[in-house]
């Protein structure tokens, strides 16, 4: 062989050795081909983006136990550049909506970036079959994440973003704790952070922080009137949950008293204002029963509902919150709400189920310690800021890790919510991080 042949026989090796995944391939579907854990690629059509496509990851139900089996779960790209940042959604819940032609994400449109939206594994069509309850933890959630990043990596290598709202930020903040080099930038948005099934925290901020005095008044008012008017409004409630067939573990007459101790709590974190609801004294009992339902509706307390996979992680590692009987003793028929999500809202063969705080000691000790490239948004009147990691972090000892939060703002709050002011430094903040 001469030497201009060895030459470039080397050369070729060097590439096939060296270069990134896909580098040969000239369209995003033949890259996507090359990842052996993804199927089923489809294009999707998209009004946001260069192309989209639908794609599903095959991953181990269990990382720890391969006997498990496997499952497929829905991943949606949207593609701008493979020069662009890329941002990835850590949704908590099901993902079917990122399909829609119009979808977007607040940051990828901020950054221009490529836009990975990723299902959470249990919810809609990425849930295993059989359904083994016990292999739905947040330590196996977080391994999809970095099976999927890992791989995409090889086709996005600029830097990368991770993000989610509500859960969603909840699973953003676990996973930079327990894969902190995955992303440069982490952006959970109205994330809590709970210590307990019944965390504690959010029953004082109801009770003694959100809104006003005046507003807050006007709430409690609103409840006892509900409760008073209970024997005149049940028939009418009991109607609409037969009409609608909603399956309870408990009586209706205990249902209604749940949404009662609900309404402040569900008001409040979709930023309602109080003067829409009706006078206490001379409304009707059908407008009392439509104002509780259309804030506070009765499937919300069903032990079969899209949300059940939420219900055990809630029972099982992310915790939850309470309610506060005492404010309304006089009226409620409930003698205490202790303990509802298990005996509430789990299925009775899922009820026990018996918490474990790693999760929150591991995630606590690495925030405090650590100072990575964090910004954590919040709203002012959103009752899930009651047990934001806002109550216990110090960011003024903190470089880089930031803290936004949205003045009245619910649990709609988003860096476009925010005032002028706040929104500019928080845009220039995450254009110099994803340099």
């Amino acid at each position: 062989m001469k030497g201009t042949q060895i030459k470039s026989a080397l050369t070729v090796l060097f590439l096939l050795l060296v270069l990134p995944l896909g580098i040969y391939a000239d369209s995003l579907t033949e890259k996507l081909e090359q990842i052996k854990s993804i199927n089923n690629i489809r294009p999707l059509k998209s009004s946001k983006f260069k192309e989209k496509y639908l794609v599903n990851f095959n991953h181990p139900v269990d990382y720890k136990n391969s006997s498990a089996g496997r499952f497929n779960q829905r991943v949606v790209i949207s593609h701008t550049g493979y020069d662009r940042p890329t941002v990835i959604v850590t949704e908590g819940y099901g993902g079917s909506y990122a399909q829609n032609e119009n979808y977007t994400e607040e940051l990828a449109e901020i950054l221009q970036a490529n836009l990975i939206h990723v299902e959470y594994r249990y919810f809609e069509e990425s849930t295993p079959s059989p359904c083994q309850w016990q292999y739905l933890t947040v330590w196996n959630s977080l391994n999809d994440l970095h099976e999927i990043v890992t791989a995409l990596k090889e086709i996005y290598p600029k830097k990368w973003l991770a993000t989610g709202i509500s859960k969603g930020g909840m699973t953003t903040i676990f996973y930079r704790a327990y894969f902190p080099n995955d992303v440069e930038v982490s952006v959970p948005y109205v994330a809590p952070f709970n210590k307990a099934v019944e965390d504690g925290r959010h029953e004082k901020f109801l009770e003694h922080q959100v809104g006003t005095p005046m507003e807050r008044a006007c709430i409690l008012d609103f409840q006892k009137a509900l409760l008073k008017r209970k024997a005149a409004i049940m028939p009418q409630f009991r109607s609409f949950c037969e009409k609608n067939n909603y399956k309870y573990n408990i009586s209706l007459e205990d249902v209604y008293d749940y949404c009662v101790l609900e309404f402040p709590f569900a008001f409040w974190q979709w930023g309602k204002d109080v003067h829409i609801l009706p006078d206490a004294n001379g409304a009707s009992d059908e407008e009392m029963l439509k104002a509780l339902i259309a804030h506070s509706s009765p499937d919300y307390f069903q032990y079969e509902t899209s949300s059940k996979s939420f219900y055990v992680q809630a029972a099982r590692e992310l915790g939850y919150y309470g309610y506060d009987v005492r404010p309304l003793r006089p009226y409620i028929g409930l003698k205490t709400a202790e303990n509802y999500l298990n005996d509430v809202m789990l299925p009775k063969e899922l009820q026990g189920i018996k918490f474990d705080k790693t999760l929150y000691r591991d995630t606590r000790k690495f925030l405090k310690k650590e100072d990575c490239k964090m910004m954590f948004i919040y709203g002012e009147n959103d009752p899930w800021t009651a047990s934001g990691v806002n109550t216990w972090l110090d960011f003024s000892k903190k470089k880089n890790m930031k803290l936004f939060i949205d003045p009245t703002g619910s649990h709609i709050s988003r860096i476009g919510t925010m005032p002028a002011t706040q929104r500019e430094e928080a845009i220039r903040i995450l254009k110099e991080w994803m340099k």
